[in-house]
C-alpha cells in the first residue's frame, strides 16, 4: 500500500482539473441555489432569457447544447411558476419568444447576485487577472470543440 497517492498524471490532464473545479463549484452552487429551487441548467436558461428577451427555444438549445425535449419541460415549469411568458416571434411565425415575467426578472437578479458572490469564493485563491485568464483559456477549449 503506498504511503501517498501519486496523482501526477491525472493532475496533468485538462479534463481532470476542470472536473475537480466543477465539482467544487457545483456543490456550492447547489447549496446556494436551493433557496431558489434552481439547478445549474435552470439558472443558465433563466439568465439567457433575462439578458436576451424574446430568445427562442432553438437559440437556447444551441447556446447551452441542450436537447429540445429537455428544454420543453423546463420552459413549461418556469411558465407554471410564473417566471416567464411566451410570445410570438416578431419575424418568424413558427418561433415563440421567451421573456421573463417581473417575478422571473427579480428571481434572476437575486440569483445572479448570489452566484457572483459564490464565484468570488470559488476563485478566491486567484487574482482578478488570473480568473480572467482561466476563463478565457477554458472558453478556447469549449467554444471550438470540433478542433479537439
Amino acid at each position: 500500500m503506498p504511503k501517498s497517492v501519486d496523482t501526477r498524471f491525472l493532475e496533468s490532464l485538462i479534463g481532470y482539473n476542470a472536473r475537480r473545479v466543477a465539482l467544487v463549484a457545483i456543490e456550492k452552487f447547489l447549496d446556494r441555489m436551493s433557496v431558489f429551487g434552481l439547478r445549474p441548467v435552470d439558472f443558465s436558461v433563466l439568465v439567457l432569457i433575462h439578458h436576451n428577451p424574446g430568445i427562442t427555444s432553438r437559440q437556447l438549445c444551441r447556446t447551452l447544447n441542450l436537447l429540445p425535449p429537455n428544454l420543453v419541460g423546463q420552459v413549461a415549469s418556469f411558465e407554471q411558476r410564473g417566471w416567464l411568458f411566451r410570445s410570438p416571434h416578431p419575424t418568424d411565425r413558427r418561433a415563440i419568444g421567451l421573456t421573463l415575467s417581473e417575478a422571473g426578472a427579480i428571481l434572476v437578479a437575486e440569483a445572479e447576485g448570489v452566484v457572483a458572490k459564490l464565484e468570488g469564493e470559488v476563485g478566491k485563491r486567484l487574482t482578478a487577472s488570473e480568473t480572467q485568464t482561466l476563463i478565457r483559456l477554458l472558453q478556447k477549449i469549449y467554444q471550438n470543440p470540433t478542433s479537439v
